[in-house]
């Protein structure tokens, strides 16, 4: 898999890019690719998303993409990780492919002493605000009405395989301004919290946990 960091550059390109990427691929022999970028302010709306959960753009533009998933914003701060991969040559279905992704935030967070937890049927990783290094696991939500009770998101994903060739990805919250995502519910989710590694007490430069995220997804990927 090739690894590409292709800095901080517009959405649109890149998404058109990744079409044009899947599009091009000529067999099975096609090299696999991870582009790890960063982009302006935008928010992007999936596949089966409701324009009712954009509840204020204001002056971030939106865009309309094929991956799946709702409403989520991507800015300055933060990590968009794009695996370009052949799932038929991988030799693993979607819902493997998109536990290997949750798992390689999971280990990238542990890294960083965080304890990362995924929420049945929330696609992404989420973090205990009262105690984000605490070890213990997350059986079932502390309020059925409420999953996310006492739990703000630090990763989100979305994705599109088209031909056993997935494109679009995850994105991890590093150290962002967080105040757009109180202009949307994000992820379909009304009053969800979003946070970054920043909020929750972790100071690293946007370069090192894109370094480590990058090592974290050619391994699992690759497994």
């Amino acid at each position: 898999m090739n690894l590409r960091n292709l800095g901080r550059v517009d959405y649109m390109p890149t998404y058109e890019a990744m079409q044009a990427f899947t599009a091009a691929r000529s067999d099975a022999t096609t090299p696999d690719a991870l582009w790890i970028a960063e982009h302006p302010p935008v928010f992007t709306q999936g596949l089966a998303g409701l324009a009712g959960h954009v509840l204020n753009a204001g002056d971030i533009p939106v865009v309309a993409t094929n991956r799946g998933g709702q409403v989520t914003y991507h800015g300055p701060g933060q990590i968009m990780a794009y695996p370009l991969l052949d799932l038929k040559r991988a030799g693993y279905y979607v819902k493997e492919y998109v536990y290997k992704l949750e798992e390689a935030v999971i280990r990238t967070l542990g890294h960083l002493g965080v304890t990362g937890h995924r929420v049945a049927g929330a696609p992404g990783i989420y973090v205990r605000l009262e105690d984000p290094f605490a070890h213990h696991a997350l059986i079932g939500p502390a309020d059925p009405s409420d999953p996310f009770k006492g739990l703000g998101k630090i990763s989100a994903l979305g994705i599109k395989v088209s031909r056993h060739c997935t494109y679009h990805g995850l994105a991890l919250n590093v150290a962002m301004d967080l105040s757009p995502f109180d202009r949307i519910n994000p992820c379909g989710y009304a009053g969800l919290r979003t946070v970054d590694l920043s909020t929750i007490g972790v100071q690293i430069a946007w370069s090192e946990a894109a370094h480590i995220l990058s090592d974290k997804l050619l391994a699992h990927l690759a497994s």
